[in-house]
C-alpha cells in the first residue's frame, strides 16, 4: 500500500532474482480498512515511492485509481472469500479484513498477470491466505515469502511505525522479543502451548503493550499443532495507543 520502507525493497530484490521483470504495485485499498481505521490518515508517499523503485531497477510501477480497480464502486465490488484461515487472529479482530485483502489481490493478478507474487512474512496469516485463495481458484502463480525486515532493535518494519514516538519505537521492540523468548523456550521443550501463551500476554502487558492475540500454531496452515508438527509458527498483535502492531517468527524444532 505504498510508503515504501527497507522491508518493501527486500520483497523488490527477491522478486528480481526469480524474475525477468518486476511489477510494483502500489493501491491503498479502501475495502481492507474497517470503520475507525485509519483509510484517510495512512501515509501515501507515491512520489518518494516512485524514487525509490527507481533506484533498485524496477521494471513497472503499477498505481491504480480506485475506478481501476473497482469500476462498479467499492461497495457494488464482488468480495473474494476465503474461510477457515480467515476467522481467527487478524481476522477476528478486524472483520471484513481479509475479504478486502483478496478481493484487492485477486483483483491485481487479473490486471497485471504475474508468473510470481512476492509477499512479506510479517503478515504471515496474510500471505497463507493468498496461497489459499490461489490453490482454490487454480491461479498459475508462484507465491515467494520473503523474510521479515527488522529495525535495529527487533521491531519489524512497518508503515504505520511511522505514527510511533521514538519512545513508543522502543516499547515496541518488546514484542519481538517476547516472540523470541517464547521460541526459545518452545525449543527447550516446554510443550504445553497454552502455558507459554499465557505467560507471553503478561510478560507484553509488563513491557507496557495492549496484547490483542498470542498464539503458538502449525506453521503450514494455523492449525492447532499437535505433538508431530516440527514447524511452528507464534503470531502476535499488540496495541501502542492507537497504533496495532503485528509480528511473528517462525521455529523448526531441533
Amino acid at each position: 500500500m505504498g510508503n515504501l520502507h527497507a522491508g518493501h525493497l527486500s520483497l523488490v530484490r527477491l522478486a528480481k532474482k526469480q524474475a525477468e521483470r518486476v511489477v510494483v504495485t502500489v493501491f491503498v485499498n479502501p475495502m481492507q480498512f474497517g470503520a475507525g481505521e485509519d483509510f484517510d490518515a495512512y501515509p501515501r508517499t507515491l512520489a518518494e515511492d516512485t524514487l525509490k523503485l527507481r533506484d533498485e531497477e524496477v521494471d513497472l510501477l503499477f498505481a491504480p485509481d480506485v475506478q481501476t480497480v473497482y469500476p462498479f464502486g467499492v461497495e457494488n465490488a464482488t468480495r473474494i472469500s476465503v474461510p477457515g484461515l480467515t476467522d481467527e487472529f487478524c481476522g477476528a479482530g478486524r472483520p471484513g479484513h481479509f475479504d478486502g485483502v483478496t478481493s484487492v489481490v485477486l483483483r491485481l493478478f487479473a490486471l497485471v498477470q504475474p508468473d510470481i507474487a512476492v509477499f512479506g512474512q510479517k503478515d504471515y496469516q496474510q500471505q497463507l491466505v493468498i496461497r489459499r485463495m490461489i490453490d482454490d481458484i487454480g491461479l498459475p502463480i508462484e507465491v515467494t515469502t520473503g523474510a521479515v525486515v527488522r529495525e535495529a532493535n527487533g521491531l519489524a518494519m512497518s508503515s504505520r511505525n511511522s505514527y510511533l514516538s521514538a519512545e513508543d519505537r522502543e516499547t515496541a521492540a518488546g514484542l519481538y522479543r517476547v516472540l523470541r523468548r517464547t521460541g526459545d523456550r518452545l525449543q527447550e521443550g516446554q510443550e504445553n502451548h497454552a502455558v507459554l501463551a499465557t505467560a507471553a500476554l503478561k510478560n507484553l502487558q509488563g513491557a507496557g503493550l495492549q496484547p490483542e492475540y498470542f498464539a503458538i500454531r502449525d506453521a503450514s496452515d494455523l492449525s492447532v499443532a499437535d505433538d508431530a508438527c516440527r514447524e511452528f509458527v507464534i503470531l502476535a498483535a499488540a496495541r501502542i495507543g492507537a497504533v496495532r502492531l503485528i509480528d511473528n517468527i517462525v521455529v523448526a524444532m531441533r
